[in-house]
């Protein structure tokens, strides 16, 4: 049997029909399917025998490897309808794009308290051994949940949050599950659109920490991580905005949302750009009312929710107002007095519509010696208002995670976490910009991370640990990071060009062409535009860099954020508050406001804006804690795969799987598993976990790794199994799991001989208090029947006393009766007869 080429399942399963021979033209083949097929003779792709299992070689190769684990994920997907397999460390997970009855209650309850490998590979398999480990050795642990768009990485996110909080149950507060979950479609609401490859595409990044305390869930914390602004404001064709405002304009007809003035999408310049106001999965309706609802159980208030809405609608309003050119030279702007989206956006947010006129198409500039207005052009004020749209929403988002998060904050705090990441997948479109650059910028990160976790340091650790190995290559991507953070890099020049006052798209291109064309990760397109390509991890991206300076500078009229700041709206002036703002800075921006009647001032201006980072810089900073935290963590590894690209359930691609495959190291992890040790501990943290399985004369040796090493080749006998180094002990994969239920064996036997003795004693300390119990109420008992036999013996003997003195005075009254009855009779009968007797004589 072997693996042969094929154009559209990548490798097929063939069996050679006919011997073969050195210098034969052709190999006869029967493939699975019992079609007959002639091949060239290609010995490296044929000569690699068809094993599924990939640990039976001992270190396959790459190209080798591919086959087998392509050929199993293909089954399984399509014949057992599995989508979830494990992959040497790794839980594969291809999206059916398909509801599947594999995460009822039930489910989780059947996984929880299992090792992995007891049932069906599945998320919950995973969720598991992540909580049992944080459980049993009190660290830290986080799910990486990586993938393209569209590959499923939201909704494993959300199922392994339902599968902690079901199983941790929750601590004290017992409405905090519902807090937890709540939480999902808040955040898809606000922080997911609809994308061509994707209808719930996630647009940010976020960081869900579920802390823990007592093996209950105590809070949770979400971080979040560069959302994707620029779509508030354009949206590219098939594509739609924030799923919040279609939400809004679908709800329009509900009473509480009558005086925003909304419509359907659309009637709006910012919901209608990709011409797909509707989504085939979505109902918008219903999903704000459980927008609405998730809102209600975090603690959001009616009036809030609706003031945040309110935003929301002025938003789309900005986008409608009218901004028409004095002139075809394009000197100068205007917008008209009457205009109907200018007076609901200034409605909405308490604000005068002449200083909106004004400020949209006119600039402040100070100079050392005064202050003057510059007119803008129609272009630079429609820059300008998209600008504050896209600032507004980015503080609509920043309020909304604080508020979540203030609902989910523990005060008691918590011992031990659980840390779920779920951030977008790398990106390559037909036209890749800013966004797509910081998206792809951030998988680089992870894919390094996931390197140096199992690649870089377990290599390495088997080195200083003296322990046989064979180096497995993988794919180093350091290169690309210092090529984009490294000094010089494409991050620094962009922010060296964002401070230049005339600094541009263009001459930034330049200065990249000029520092990394001789870079093998940096090309430069043949095209002449300004563009350059990166060699990414999982391929080549090209970029325009048409917006990169305007969108790290993250340039927000400060005039027109001064007006929202001086707002009635004591929440709308909350949401416009610079982080690090307090109280005072708040009530100082409403009093400069209102003392200008709207015009802001220097004073009104935020301290930091001088020193503002650009968004690229914030960006890598978010990502160092980002990487410093899941460094600190015992990762647990999820990749997901795009089957398709047409969204089809149950359709298998192999190309584009097997390209997966490989771009994000599943096939070099297997090889790792395959031939390494996976699984390691100090020789202390051995023996205070298995001392249970250690002999008394196994004890007796000098040292810790004595102990251990006689106690291994007890107990697991083959010495290919396990590794002695200089300071842990190395296992295959599977043999903790087996001298954990060696330790599991014997602890129950220690368990239930102490059971068996206690409830022995227990039984004979009940038994004897019974006994003592019973004789006490025998004695008792027979005492008083005792006593109650004399008094009826005593009253019997009286009974008798009295009935024989009563029948003999009865018996002697008769007999006396009697007796002078009779005397009187005989005396009378002898007078009669005296007297006859005298009468005859």
């Amino acid at each position: 049997r072997v693996w042969i080429p094929d154009c559209a399942e990548v490798w097929r399963v063939a069996e050679i029909t006919r011997g073969y021979t050195e210098g034969d033209a052709v190999l006869h083949l029967r493939l699975d399917d019992g079609s007959v097929r002639l091949e060239l003779p290609i010995p490296p792709l044929w000569g690699w025998l068809a094993q599924l299992s990939t640990t039976a070689a001992p270190s396959p190769s790459p190209q080798a490897l591919a086959y087998p684990v392509l050929h199993s994920l293909r089954r399984r997907f399509l014949e057992a309808n599995a989508i979830y397999t494990y992959c040497g460390i790794i839980l594969v997970a291809i999206n059916p794009y398909k509801p599947l009855p594999i995460y009822e209650e039930e489910v989780i309850y059947a996984y929880s308290g299992r090792e992995m490998g007891d049932m069906d590979p599945h998320i919950f398999a995973l969720a598991e051994e992540a909580y049992k480990q944080m459980v049993r050795f009190g660290k830290n642990q986080s799910l990486i949940i990586s993938g393209e768009s569209g590959a499923g990485k939201t909704m494993s996110a959300k199922y392994a949050m339902r599968y902690f909080t079901t199983v941790g149950g929750c601590l004290g507060d017992s409405s905090m599950e519902g807090k937890v979950l709540a939480s999902s479609p808040i955040m898809e609401a606000f922080g997911n659109a609809k994308t061509t490859r994707n209808d719930n595409s996630s647009r940010f990044g976020k960081y869900i920490e579920i802390g823990f305390s007592q093996a209950h869930v105590a809070g949770a914390t979400i971080k979040t991580y560069l959302l994707e602004k620029s779509r508030v404001t354009f949206q590219a064709k098939a594509e739609r905005n924030y799923h919040i405002f279609y939400q809004l304009c679908a709800s329009a007809t509900l009473p509480e949302l009558q005086g925003l003035g909304l419509h359907g999408a659309e009637s709006f310049h910012y919901t209608r750009q990709g011409q797909c106001a509707a989504a085939q999965s979505t109902n918008d309706a219903a999903d704000l009312d459980s927008t609405r609802h998730a809102f209600s159980l975090l603690g959001v208030l009616e009036a809030d929710q609706l003031v945040l809405f309110s935003m929301l609608a002025a938003i789309l309003h900005l986008g409608n107002i009218r901004i028409r050119g004095r002139d075809r030279r394009g000197d100068g702007c205007f917008v008209e007095a009457d205009d109907e989206a200018l007076g609901l956006f200034c409605a909405l947010l308490g604000i005068e519509a002449s200083q909106v006129m004004r400020w949209l198409c006119h600039r402040k500039l100070v100079t050392a010696g005064e202050t003057y207005l510059k007119p803008l052009s129609r272009q630079q004020a429609l820059d300008s208002r998209d600008a504050l749209a896209k600032h507004m929403y980015g503080q609509v988002f920043r309020w909304m995670v604080s508020r979540v998060n203030r609902a989910l904050r523990s005060l008691e705090g918590h011992r031990t976490s659980i840390g779920i990441l779920d951030i977008y997948g790398f990106e390559m479109f037909e036209l890749n910009s800013f966004e797509q650059f910081c998206i792809n910028y951030a998988n680089e990160k992870l894919q390094q991370l996931f390197n140096l976790h199992v690649f870089k340091l377990e290599q390495e650790e088997y080195v200083t640990e003296e322990i046989p190995w064979v180096f497995v290559d993988f794919c180093d991507n350091q290169p690309c990071i210092e090529l984009i953070e490294g000094r010089l890099g494409i991050l620094d020049l962009l922010n060296e060009e964002c401070k230049m006052p005339q600094g541009s798209d263009g001459s930034w291109a330049q200065k990249l062409y000029q520092t990394h064309l001789n870079s093998s990760h940096f090309q430069k397109p043949k095209r002449p535009t300004d563009a350059f390509i990166v060699c990414h991890f999982a391929g080549k991206v090209e970029y325009q860099c048409d917006g990169f300076v305007e969108k790290n500078r993250d340039a927000v009229p400060e005039e027109l954020v001064g007006l929202l700041r001086a707002s009635k709206s004591a929440l709308l002036a909350e949401l416009f508050l610079e982080e690090g703002d307090g109280p005072m800075s708040l009530q100082s921006h409403r009093t400069s406001g209102s003392r200008l009647s709207g015009r802001p001032s220097r004073r009104s201006l935020p301290s930091s804006q001088k020193s503002k980072k650009s968004i690229s810089s914030q960006f890598k900073a978010s990502l160092t804690r980002l990487m410093e935290m899941l460094g600190s963590t015992t990762p647990h590894y999820i990749r997901c795969i795009k089957p398709n690209d047409g969204k089809q359930p149950f359709v298998f691609d192999s190309r584009r799987a097997v390209e997966q495959l490989r771009a994000c190291g599943v096939l070099e992890t297997i090889r790792i598993s395959a031939s390494g040790y996976p699984s390691r501990w100090t020789y202390q943290e051995f023996l205070e976990r298995y001392r249970a399985l250690v002999s008394r004369e196994e004890l007796m040796g000098t040292h810790e790794k004595q102990i251990c090493s006689l106690a291994l080749g007890r107990l697991l006998q083959d010495p290919s199994k396990y590794q002695c180094g200089k300071s842990k002990v190395f296992f295959r994969a599977g043999q903790v799991a087996y001298l954990e239920e060696l330790r599991y064996r014997r602890l129950r036997a220690a368990c239930t001989l102490l059971q068996r003795h206690l409830r022995g004693w227990l039984a004979r300390r009940r038994f004897g208090r019974a006994r003592a119990a019973a004789i006490c109420l025998q004695r008792h008992a027979r005492g008083m029947l005792a006593r109650r036999l004399a008094r009826m013996l005593r009253r019997t003997r009286a009974a008798v006393m009295l009935q024989k003195t009563l029948r003999m005075v009865l018996a002697r009254r008769s007999y006396l009766r009697t007796r002078q009855a009779v005397i009187t009779i005989q005396a009378f009968a002898r007078g009669m007869f005296a007297r006859h007797l005298y009468q005859q004589v």
